[in-house]
């Protein structure tokens, strides 16, 4: 009898420990291991090696309400997926996109943030005036300019044929003469009009009011060419939204979503290890465009890039963030419970506040 009462007795002190146990840790009793990828303001790595960020302290809450016991490693985007795959790692957490490829290899909690991918753009173009000034020795542009000397002095020749034995204002040697007629075109053609010089034989007048009304034409196409060369070249970098990367050289990161959103709308793409070194090319004007999620390219326009990047408003490609896991882990279920009452919180509110300066968008 005393038998049987001691090992109820002892059953009853290590049940709730072997029960635990499995939730409690990962392999062999050890602590769960934690891959975390920096992505501000989801996962920030401070110099001490400490880590905060939203995904990082909603990880912390859950994990301390759990009574989990952990311990960081830090990998790369691959080194997440990969060593969630092949059973390295129990739980990842960053800005880790929820896709229906990755949902086949491991779990994902129930989402905490909505948001999608967006385009990061130079704040102002790299030598825009310089550009400019360019613009003017392109050959478009010298070849419309001589073609407008060119019949300036034409119509210049064609009054002085008719003015120079009649009027003296045409009068003297012919290079002083042909130089009063395109002076005089060239006045007639701007409607500046001073007036100095004007035709009085019949042939002259004709040729005037001819020149008048064809130099109305002429004018605004004149204009409208000079603008062209100046100009379209400009517009044409111009990004407004995902239609125009077509024709944008684009950057994304290595084995991103946003990686695959491109890749499946066939858009050419430069790819980088971070977000960090994407923006920097974009800064130098090294690619036109960068793509990832928004929350992550806004935070660090305003903080690492500020002045040198502007993010596009316009959201495209849903994206849902959450805590990965193992596949078929027995953390899951009770994951999301404890992160559900904290998406719930008036904490969660106060911290993505914090971090983004927006409320929760769930």
């Amino acid at each position: 009898m005393k038998l049987i009462t001691l090992f109820v007795a002892l059953l009853l002190v290590v049940a709730p420990a072997i029960a635990v146990s499995p939730m409690a840790q990962g392999q062999h009793g050890s602590p769960l291991i934690v891959g975390v990828k920096q992505a501000p303001p989801f996962a920030i790595k401070h110099e001490d090696g400490h880590w905060s960020g939203i995904s990082v302290e909603l990880w912390q809450q859950v994990a301390d309400e759990l009574g989990l016991e952990y311990r960081f490693q830090e990998k790369d985007l691959g080194g997440l997926l990969n060593g969630l795959k092949q059973g390295e790692l129990d739980v990842a957490v960053g800005a880790l996109t929820v896709t229906a490829d990755r949902a086949r290899q491991m779990d994902f909690s129930h989402p905490f943030y909505n948001s999608g991918l967006s385009i990061a753009v130079q704040a102002t173009p790299q030598g825009a005036w310089l550009a400019v000034f360019k613009g003017f020795f392109t050959w478009q542009f010298i070849s419309v300019v001589a073609a407008l000397l060119l019949l300036l002095l034409l119509v210049g020749v064609l009054v002085w044929m008719f003015e120079h034995k009649r009027n003296q204002q045409f009068g003297g040697p012919a290079i002083n003469g042909i130089g009063s007629g395109l002076w005089w075109s060239a006045v007639t053609m701007t409607t500046v009009g001073y007036g100095d010089k004007a035709p009085n034989t019949l042939g002259g007048r004709l040729v005037a009011m001819v020149w008048m009304f064809a130099s109305i034409i002429i004018i605004s196409g004149f204009t409208a060419a000079i603008a062209s060369s100046l100009t379209v070249g400009q517009l044409a970098s111009g990004i407004e939204g995902p239609q125009d990367l077509y024709r944008a050289r684009t950057g994304t990161v290595l084995g991103s979503s946003s990686e695959a959103y491109l890749e499946s709308r066939q858009i050419g793409n430069v790819l980088f290890e971070s977000v960090d070194a994407g923006l920097a090319a974009v800064a130098k004007g090294e690619i036109s465009a960068f793509v990832y999620d928004q929350p992550l390219l806004q935070y660090l326009a305003k903080t690492k890039f500020q002045g040198d990047i502007n993010v596009l408003p316009t959201i495209f490609r849903r994206q849902d963030y959450a805590i990965a896991l193992q596949q078929n882990s027995p953390l899951k279920e009770r994951v999301d419970q404890v992160l559900l009452q904290q998406l719930e919180s008036a904490a969660w509110q106060k911290q993505l506040a914090h971090y983004l300066g927006i409320e929760a968008e769930m």
